[in-house]
């Protein structure tokens, strides 16, 4: 997963505290989902002001996470974006033996938790207005398991080749597709 092209693997920690920011995870998120878009076009999705999403956008590019897309411009005041990587990924594993890394990578990972929360808040509200055939496939589940470290290794490679199916499966442009999100979660449970 990490090595393909389209994936940025983060190291740095101060590329990691960058995008450990609510504005910024939603910003990327939305050019990752919606495409290049202007710094107005953001403003109007997000609810974010103008000046405030050009200022996290200008955070976001300092760390390779988006790039102008000066080819979509009509003149030269309009400035596109667009993501510059499909997805970001770091192993919590690697920063285990430098405190500020490992620090990064939790802030990170919590503010990327609040967003899935803040996703599943938001549908569990639209969910009602929904064509029951869209309900119909939603999953909500948690399992138990009594594994080895190996094989909730081998778990996690399971779950990546899964996703990654699924995502060379998926195209926006299909008849009939719609945005799926797809978040899953398996750790040791520290009882």
């Amino acid at each position: 997963m990490a090595d393909e092209p389209s994936t940025l693997h983060l190291t740095d920690p101060r590329a990691m505290r960058a995008l450990a920011h609510p504005t910024r995870i939603r910003l990327l998120g939305e050019l990752r989902i919606r495409g290049p878009q202007t710094v107005g076009m953001l403003s109007d999705v997000t609810g974010e002001a103008v000046g405030s999403v050009s200022y996290h956008l200008g955070k976001l590019a300092e760390h390779g996470f988006v790039r102008e897309a000066p080819e979509l411009a009509r003149n030269r005041r309009e400035r596109w974006w667009r993501a510059a990587h499909a997805r970001t990924s770091w192993e919590p594993v690697e920063a285990l033996a430098d405190p500020e890394r490992k620090a990064a990578s939790d802030l990170l990972r919590r503010v990327i938790l609040d967003r899935y929360v803040d996703r599943l808040l938001a549908y569990l509200d639209a969910e009602a207005t929904l064509d029951p055939a869209w309900v119909r496939g939603t999953a909500n589940s948690d399992s138990t398991l009594y594994l080895t470290s190996d094989e909730l290794v081998e778990l996690r490679a399971d779950l990546e080749a899964l996703s990654a199916r699924w995502q060379a499966r998926s195209d926006r442009d299909r008849p009939g597709a719609d945005t799926v999100t797809l978040i899953y979660h398996a750790f040791r449970d520290p009882r």
